[in-house]
């Protein structure tokens, strides 16, 4: 895993990159998260949540989908913003070259040629995480987030809370400390 160095709203173009939400975020909707920002301008960013899953697929989400070639696409909350919305996203780390190729938003018969591609992430969000113009450098300033670039390491964890601390632990040595906090002190 790769980090940026510092959270800086500096770093203009954000799209591709991942905010681990700092230890310290209490709000429900980004607690453990990992987003994958699918664009990032002066006019905002969006992105999704890789680790909560709903324990679904496409096929028992809507039996459109079933029996076809995305039936057993998982499905995540993707986050807070019309969270009734399916969103499709396909993405690819490329080992050893450090290249990362993302499809966001893609239609249904995208989704299902890029499916016989082996090494080809597919996975369905309902809704999205949203920030608008200047929201997230704010978030970026107050230390809500930590940034950190898409690293072949992606998938090698489960796409749950584990995702959040084996990410945010290979940024820094000092962030495993603390995304191996247990949630209440008195346990530890």
């Amino acid at each position: 895993m790769r980090s940026r160095g510092k959270n800086s709203p500096s770093d203009k173009e954000l799209t591709g990159s991942l905010l681990l939400a700092h230890p310290s975020l209490r709000d429900p909707n980004f607690r453990k998260s990992v987003v994958l920002l699918s664009s990032h301008s002066d006019e905002g960013a969006m992105g999704v949540v890789l680790n909560r899953p709903i324990g679904r697929t496409l096929g028992n989400l809507d039996a459109s989908f079933a029996l076809g070639p995305l039936d057993d696409v998982p499905v995540y909350a993707g986050g807070p913003v019309q969270s009734e919305q399916v969103i499709l996203c396909a993405w690819q780390v490329q080992a050893g070259s450090d290249g990362f190729r993302l499809y966001f938003g893609i239609d249904v018969e995208k989704a299902a040629a890029l499916r016989g591609n082996e090494s080809m992430e597919i996975r369905a969000f309902l809704g999205y995480s949203g920030w608008t113009a200047g929201q997230l450098e704010n978030e970026l300033e107050q230390q809500t987030w930590v940034l950190a670039s898409v690293g072949t390491d992606l998938l090698e964890f489960a796409a749950d809370e584990s995702l959040w601390r084996g990410l945010l632990s290979g940024v820094d040595p000092e962030w495993k400390i603390l995304a191996e906090e247990p949630d209440d002190p008195s346990v530890n």
